[in-house]
């Protein structure tokens, strides 16, 4: 008897454990997300609980709350967090890091770099490192200028880690710039004992820091290597600058991340512009390597190959994203391949080993500049598949039609501005700039379904105007008004008007704002403006006085008065601000889509499919087409058949059919979810973890991490 009975539980379990199975259609029961973008940043997991079949059921599992508050809507989360050992990690707006249980969202323990800043820190990620008998576990990350190392199971500081806990990012960069603006936007990656890590720094008129790549021991915080992305004399790329640009030029920097092939023992950078972005007289040449995808030995730091995708950059076409590590089937034959998504709506791939294009690229010829003193490169290189994901040029029939009135306004409008070339440079008439300074392709990067051969892009549809104006008509040259040609001008326009949805005017801050105020702004920061603490003292009385109205035009004779030595460092032309090319009602000038999710097949060079992504429900309720939204934060796609993407202004959270692009899910969030999901399983259950941080796109801001899941089984 006692045998049947024991035969029948074991029966009950064994069909309970089958049922299980069947309903969650995968057989993991634990999966990690150990890796910003995950292994050779794909943004791929093979779990599959959650599926074409079920993704209509998903459910908020949990929910944390920063506790970060910003009343003006600036405040940003786009960090995509890691999860490793059962314990989710991310940071929040405000310079924090945050360590909960990733099956229940309970806070495990925070660390405040930043304690009681009323700055926002813009940052995506945290980088995670054990040692092999994992005694020795860390978490990385970045606030500010410094870099901090704490033990991933206390969040305490580990104080033997260079200077007290922390390097600061300003130092070692081989000149005096200990009081420049360097911050660590994206987390760096890891190779054994090696912290590869890129930063960001200043890209307006004035001086910048350069953007060289550096390799930190993970133990010690001691730099092991540096690459220099602008070339020392005897360099690789000395011959293509002028002769002491090392000395002087700044930018050329990678903020968006990299990608280790831990096989190869390789690192893929992809690098930005030098500075200054829209004048380049002072950097006449190629500029090797702005704009490049450079591969790395991760040892040594030692150049392997390079490939520049812009020539001597006048549009700001930073290589936006980390590239993805691929496999493309051609000609019968496997290659591994690194494909970079770009600005301009290209695909760049190249062979891994030795940087061979995988498809045919053409130096095409582009026009010339009509700034005196600029020399634009007269050509630049395409290739010739995949075909571009956006459109690259601005012509009549991509005028807005969603109305008569729209139509007549932006075809006045156009007719007054360069838009014969994609490339066409900046101009004092006014250049259309499309794609726009945020893609095409952002930060967000694309995902890699290795099964398929499929990338997956979303990507931005914005025209936006830039237009350039002599230094000398910009106004009197005083001291405060060459502190803000240097430091301001970049984001509240030449002239203070700032840039709708972007930046604020400043032209009249006298009256919302005293000098105590502006100077405790000008500390601290605020909203999506860092500190500008690292300006000198007499500096900042300059500037403010200069905003204030209050600073009078100096004579010659005067000590105080400005000298050429103080604006040897602004370019002749400044652009007059960041703008997009929106119609009067305040929508993009160019015809929908105004945001895409595209599947792009890698062997053959082809997109799949592409759908708007994200809309403006006011139109669509006028009988408008979906029209898309620009979008900011990027895909995942798993072996379910789903992807899962946030991003779009509508504040919607999304999940889409991977070989269809229809749409299968969706739900609204408390703040719109511009950063790239992660997904993991714990115990069988599948969770995908957003930030709904808003801020972006004159949308609310919010300070949530969200995890969805299917309904769980237990009572």
């Amino acid at each position: 008897m006692n045998e049947i009975s024991g035969m029948v539980r074991f029966a009950l379990v064994l069909l309970t454990l089958i049922f299980f199975s069947c309903n969650t259609k995968d057989t993991k029961s634990y999966e990690e997300w150990k890796i910003y973008g995950n292994d050779g940043n794909s943004r791929y997991s093979s779990l599959e609980q959650i599926n074409t079949t079920n993704a209509a059921q998903l459910i908020p599992a949990w929910t944390f709350s920063t506790g970060d508050f910003d009343a003006n809507n600036m405040m940003q989360l786009q960090c995509s967090p890691v999860m490793v050992n059962r314990k989710l990690y991310f940071t929040s707006a405000k310079g924090k890091v945050f360590c909960v249980d990733a099956a229940t969202g309970k806070e495990i323990w925070h660390f405040d770099a930043l304690k009681d800043s009323t700055a926002n820190e813009t940052n995506r990620g945290v980088v995670y490192w054990e040692s092999e008998d994992r005694n020795d576990r860390r978490i990385l990350f970045s606030a500010r200028s410094y870099l901090y190392a704490l033990q991933s199971d206390s969040g305490k500081l580990i104080l033997d880690f260079g200077d007290s806990g922390r390097i600061d990012l300003r130092k070692g960069l081989d000149r005096e710039l200990s009081t420049q603006f360097v911050v660590a936007t994206t987390p760096g990656v890891i190779f054994k004992n090696l912290l590869i890590q890129g930063s960001r720094v200043h890209e307006g008129p004035g001086k910048s820091a350069p953007g060289h790549i550096r390799a930190f021991n993970v133990i010690t915080g001691k730099l092991e290597w540096i690459f220099h992305t602008i070339p020392h004399p005897g360099e690789t790329g000395y011959e293509t600058w002028p002769a002491d640009a090392w000395k002087n030029t700044g930018g050329v920097n990678a903020w968006a991340g990299m990608t280790v092939d831990t096989g190869r023992q390789m690192v893929f950078i992809p690098l930005g512009s030098p500075s200054y972005d829209f004048y380049g007289a002072d950097r006449k040449g190629q500029g090797l390597f702005g704009n490049s995808l450079v591969a790395l030995d991760v040892n040594t730091g030692k150049l392997k190959w390079h490939y520049q995708t812009i020539h001597h950059d006048l549009w700001d076409r930073d290589l936006p994203a980390p590239p993805n590590l691929v496999t493309i089937e051609k000609n019968g034959k496997s290659i591994d391949a690194v494909a970079q998504i770009t600005k301009t709506g290209y695909v760049f791939i190249f062979n891994r080993d030795n940087g061979e294009p995988v498809f045919p690229i053409e130096e095409v010829p582009v026009p010339a500049s009509s700034l005196p003193g600029e020399q634009a490169w007269p050509t630049q290189p395409r290739p010739s598949a995949p075909a571009p994901f956006v459109r690259q040029l601005f012509t009549d029939k991509d005028i807005s039609n969603i109305s008569p009135e729209t139509f007549a306004y932006v075809k006045n409008r156009i007719s007054n501005v360069k838009r014969s070339h994609m490339y066409e440079p900046p101009s004092a008439e006014g250049t259309i700039i499309l794609p726009g300074f945020d893609g095409g392709a952002e930060w967000g990067g694309a995902a890699y379904d290795k099964s398929s051969g499929l990338l997956y892009v979303n990507a931005n549809e914005m025209a936006w105007i830039l237009s350039m104006v002599p230094r000398a008509s910009s106004g009197s040259m005083t001291h405060g008004r060459t502190v803000y040609l240097n430091n301001c001008a970049g984001c509240h326009g030449i002239d203070g008007h700032g840039a709708v949805g972007q930046f604020p005017a400043v032209d009249s801050i006298e009256k919302k704002m005293d000098s105590t105020a502006i100077a405790d702004l000008l500390k601290k920061g605020k909203g999506r403006m860092p500190s500008f603490s690292h300006i000198l003292p007499v500096q900042t009385k300059d500037l403010i006085n200069y905003l204030l109205k209050k600073e009078k035009k100096e004579s010659s004779g005067d000590h105080r008065a400005v000298k050429e030595t103080d604006t040897e460092n602004l370019p002749d032309y400044i652009g007059t601000g960041y703008h997009r090319f929106y119609d009067m009602n305040g929508y993009p000038a160019i015809s929908p889509p105004w945001g895409t999710l595209n599947a792009i097949d890698l062997n053959a060079g082809k997109i799949v499919w592409s759908v708007p992504l994200g809309e403006f429900p006011e139109l669509t309720a006028k009988g408008i087409p979906q029209t898309g939204t620009e979008n900011y934060g990027g895909p995942v796609v798993t072996a379910g058949g789903v992807l899962f993407i946030g991003a779009t202004r509508d504040e919607k959270f999304r999940v889409f059919d991977k070989k269809t692009g229809k749409q299968l899910w969706e739900t609204k969030l408390p703040a719109g979810g511009y950063a790239t999901p992660c997904t993991y399983m714990i115990d069988g259950r599948q969770y995908v973890v957003i930030a709904a941080g808003g801020g972006k796109l004159g949308t609310k801001s919010g300070n949530q991490y969200i995890a969805f899941a299917l309904p769980s089984e237990k009572p």
